[in-house]
């Protein structure tokens, strides 16, 4: 059997402070808070979803902020770098918002692409690459219009203990194409227009460990709920280990860890995030599923405030 992911669905990293996480994902990049909900596992903490105007698979960053977490170390089993694309030609207006918000980035150029390399306010290494694929974001928030806002994901740097399993699996386990080498680096394609381009570094490093400023793991699309299942069998047919499918409100998971010690997950399309509000007031209020309704006001208690507003810097 022979399966195609479209590509990545989101990336879910560990973070510290709430505020800090939204004041930078909304307020410095413009990205929409899409979802302000827990950790089902852990209801103690926020689970953010932040996304174009929809939160449409390809574009959803996500979060889990732990205020007290140690920081983490970036390593391989681990993505390492996540990609955000932005329209063609707005590379210099993003230089120019990033030195406003004294963001320290770098310029480096892989696969004959310019990017901005740079990291969050807790170690999340980030970097904006001009795509001309990928529909165009209509959300526009604070100093960025929406013609300059970014659109989704570019792709993912990954590094892994075991380069040779893990793109194996990239192109026989879940469909992506390898399109080109370069220096330490193999290029992979998925299907869609966003979230499509993966670059495996072929040098492993030291294991990364867990903690803030680390992805926690990388999630591929399935079309629908049949699909997932088809999904779930093939991965297991390979060999791995694969969770039983988890309901998490607005996709459906489940979860494996690739050779290379990479936790991937594959995710569904539907429901999305409209399932438990309108598209107008998502990300307005913490929302919770119906098995954690009867302990709103313990959750809400322990939690930190966590709002999106306009930074001091769009306000002059």
């Amino acid at each position: 059997m022979s399966k195609r992911t479209a590509g990545i669905h989101h990336i879910t990293a560990i973070v510290g402070n709430p505020q800090e996480n939204v004041d930078f994902y909304a307020g410095v990049l413009g990205l929409r808070l899409v979802k302000k909900t827990v950790n089902f596992d852990d209801p103690g903490t926020y689970h953010l979803y932040f996304g174009n105007e929809a939160g449409s698979p390809g574009t959803i960053m996500t979060f889990f902020p732990w205020p007290n977490a140690y920081q983490g170390k970036i390593g391989s089993g681990q993505v390492g770098v996540t990609s955000f694309a932005v329209p063609v030609g707005t590379l210099s207006f993003w230089e120019e918002r990033l030195a406003k918000f004294n963001v320290s980035f770098e310029k480096l150029t892989r696969f004959g692409e310019e990017t901005l390399q740079f990291d969050d306010p807790h170690g999340l290494h980030l970097e904006l690459v001009e795509r001309k694929e990928g529909t165009a974001s209509s959300w526009s928030f604070g100093g960025i219009p929406a013609d300059k806002a970014i659109k989704g994901f570019g792709g993912a740097v990954l590094l892994t203990l075991k380069p040779e399993s893990t793109m194996k699996l990239l192109t026989e386990g879940m469909g992506l194409v390898e399109i080109g080498s370069e220096g330490d680096f193999t290029r992979f394609k998925a299907s869609d227009d966003l979230g499509n381009v993966i670059d495996v570094k072929l040098t492993p490093v030291p294991s990364g460990s867990m903690g803030a400023g680390i992805v926690h793991h990388i999630a591929w699309r399935a079309a629908d709920y049949e699909d997932h299942e088809v999904w779930r069998e093939h991965i297991a047919n390979l060999g791995y280990g694969v969770t039983p499918v988890k309901d998490r409100q607005y996709f459906n998971a489940v979860y494996f860890r690739e050779r290379g010690g990479i936790l991937f997950e594959i995710a569904t399309d539907p429901p999305g995030f409209t399932r438990d509000e309108t598209a107008e007031e998502m990300g307005r209020s913490l929302l919770l599923p119906p098995w954690l309704e009867e302990k709103r006001a313990l959750i809400e208690a322990n939690l930190l405030g966590a709002e999106v507003r306009i930074l001091e810097e769009d306000q002059s």
